[in-house]
């Protein structure tokens, strides 16, 4: 890898030159497919990760069928915060929501790095900070709001950390990011396909209205969007 620092991952560009050729030695990039498992509740934290161009889902678990969407990690942050608390295991599921590449750097010697790094820590402490309120306002979000306006929130979260209109989605694969049944799923995006927001065909979606899939949203997607 070169010293060039990855300007696609928001936490890696802004460390400065000097401090990021020394992190870099110990950085991998690494391609991951939709569906991968990063982590699983109660589960070692091997690896940190720093997407690229992929998107990483934190869900939390209630039993061995359902689960629930609680954040997502796009190009602005890193996967396996707990590492930087001093926290080894994972409190969620890490699953690969959009395939991608990221830079990717084993727990321990990571550890090692952020305590030397100033200018690291500055910059995944206010990430932390960000994504804590991601999740608050999701968990709010998930409770409160229709599912109309909670997946038009989710496709546009999801195209913000993916840089595209158009990406792979099952509506089962929706049912669990988004807490529902897949016929509430689908009933939702049908709602959004009549009219003519999106378009959605064998397991592909695309946004062909911007703007009324902003209208269509609920009120949480301006704070969890402004995260990072």
């Amino acid at each position: 890898m070169t010293d060039q620092k990855p300007a696609a991952n928001r936490i890696l560009a802004s460390v400065p030159s000097a401090e990021y050729r020394r992190l870099r030695r110990g950085l991998e990039r690494v391609a991951l497919r939709f569906g991968q498992v990063l982590y699983e509740p109660g589960g070692v934290i091997r690896h940190v990760y720093f997407p690229i161009n992929c998107l990483i889902s934190l869900l939390t678990t209630v039993d061995r069928r359902r689960s629930l969407e609680v954040g997502m990690v796009g190009s602005e942050g890193m996967a396996g915060i707990p590492v930087i608390l001093g926290v080894a295991v994972s409190g969620v599921r890490a699953l690969v929501q959009g395939e991608g590449e990221a830079l990717r750097m084993a727990a321990a010697p990571f550890r090692i790095e952020f305590n030397r790094n100033r200018p690291l820590q500055q910059a995944l402490l206010r990430y932390t900070h960000a994504l804590m309120a991601q999740v608050s306002q999701t968990a709010a979000c998930n409770r409160f709001h229709d599912a109309d306006a909670r997946l038009a929130r989710w496709l546009l979260m999801t195209r913000e950390r993916v840089g595209s209109d158009e990406f792979d989605l099952t509506h089962s694969f929706l049912a669990h990011m988004l807490g529902m049944r897949r016929e509430g799923v689908t009933a939702a995006a049908t709602d959004l396909k009549r009219h003519k927001v999106i378009s959605y065909h064998r397991g592909r979606i695309r946004i062909l209205d911007l703007a009324r899939l902003r209208a269509s949203s609920c009120t949480c997607y301006q704070p969890v969007s402004k995260i990072g």
